[in-house]
């Protein structure tokens, strides 16, 4: 059973058709998030899921990259099932934007009355990171520990930000809710405060550390698993691998972008794999029996007497996996026939003797070209 296996398809999490444009789908999500939004429905486990579900859905079916990948592989195609989010903070932080702000609950406050007296943590910036393999690995699947920097919360302060034995106050010109509204006649406008910068709260003693941040940089080590049948330009999502958010706000998330390596003799084509194998003439002719080279080693491709040059011979499952686990591709030959460019003196004889055979008994295809030729010029 593959990975996604039991999740609800995306476009019907949103209730919308797989050609509705970038507008329907965010209209989409706003309805169903304001729907099932938590200050709406406090301690209604089943409309937080929903939430989490629908802003899964939205985060992949947005992005264009992520939504071509969907449509051609399914859950497989975005890592396994795409995002997940551990928290209804982490679905402020990250689309905040689509209702009018950025992280914490005090974006709703106008959409539902009220909202949280204090903004949520804000939560970590996202990293990405660039991973190549190769086209065996494409075929089996790889594991690739990698060393990353990031912003780990500070031990000193435990990511407050404040000196020890003090705590961050609440902010005295927002109160706490991270943004001023200012009047302006019948219009209310409201920005961020520019004394906490959004977060809710000041520092008057920050920590010698981190300098009031509550984070510090650190070499991290990180384990990626890559699944069989990934393609150059697909990114798996590592929840929890990013930065650290402020003053002890959640991780962001790591995405690993993949990029597959050349290979020195085979081409990709979706699952198969092409090779461009050369022969002589007397082999294409006469027929032979070679070891082509495939992923899993050599192995032995029969030549039938008479190929011509641009035939394409299949060898089954020599190709690579999909990557939703179902079927395998295979490896197209493709043959091309050389012509040598240095002959010894026998050889010059041979082949005139074989030229005047032929002109003796000159093939259908090539009789049928010259009688066309002289249809038009005779």
């Amino acid at each position: 059973m593959s990975p996604a296996a039991g999740k609800r398809d995306y476009y019907e999490i949103l209730g919308v058709p797989k050609n509705a444009d970038a507008d329907a789908i965010k209209r989409a999500y706003r309805k169903i998030a304001l729907r099932d939004h938590p200050d709406k429905n406090p301690g209604n486990k089943e409309a937080e899921e929903r939430f989490k579900e629908s802003a899964e859905a939205y985060e992949i079916l947005s992005d264009p990259e992520k939504r071509a990948a969907y449509d051609r592989f399914g859950h497989a195609g975005v890592g396994g099932g795409g995002p997940q989010f551990t928290s209804v903070e982490d679905i402020f932080g990250a689309f905040g934007d689509i209702f009018g702000g950025r992280g914490g609950g005090s974006v709703f406050e106008d959409l539902f009355g009220g909202g949280r007296s204090q903004r949520g943590r804000q939560g970590g910036a996202h990293l990405k990171v660039d991973i190549e393999i190769s086209l065996d690995e494409v075929r089996s699947g790889a594991k690739k520990t990698i060393e990353i920097q990031r912003n780990e919360s500070c031990k000193q302060c435990h990511g407050s930000g404040a000196k020890a034995g003090t705590s961050p106050k609440r902010c005295p010109d927002c109160g706490g809710h991270g943004h001023i509204v200012r009047s302006q006649g019948f219009f209310a406008m409201r920005s961020t405060c520019p004394r906490c910068h959004g977060t809710g709260e000041v520092i008057d003693a920050p920590c010698a550390r981190c300098g009031g941040s509550g984070k510090v940089p650190e070499s991290r080590q990180v384990t990626v698993t890559i699944p069989p049948g990934v393609d150059s330009g697909m990114q798996l999502r590592l929840s929890g691998e990013g930065e650290a958010g402020p003053r002890g706000g959640g991780r962001g998330d790591l995405f690993c972008e993949i990029h597959v390596a050349p290979h020195p003799l085979l081409r990709r084509q979706g699952e198969d794999l092409l090779l461009d194998l050369p022969i002589g003439y007397a082999q294409a002719a006469l027929g032979t029996e070679l070891e082509v080279p495939t992923l899993q080693g050599r192995s032995k491709l029969t030549i039938p007497a008479g190929t011509q040059p641009g035939t394409v011979l299949r060898m089954r499952g020599q190709g690579l996996p999909r990557l939703d686990g179902y079927g395998v591709g295979h490896q197209l030959v493709r043959v091309q026939i050389e012509v040598p460019t240095r002959l010894t003196g026998e050889q010059v004889e041979l082949l005139k003797r074989y030229a005047e055979m032929e002109e003796q008994q000159v093939g259908s295809r090539q009789r049928g070209f010259w009688d066309k030729v002289r249809e038009i010029f005779e």
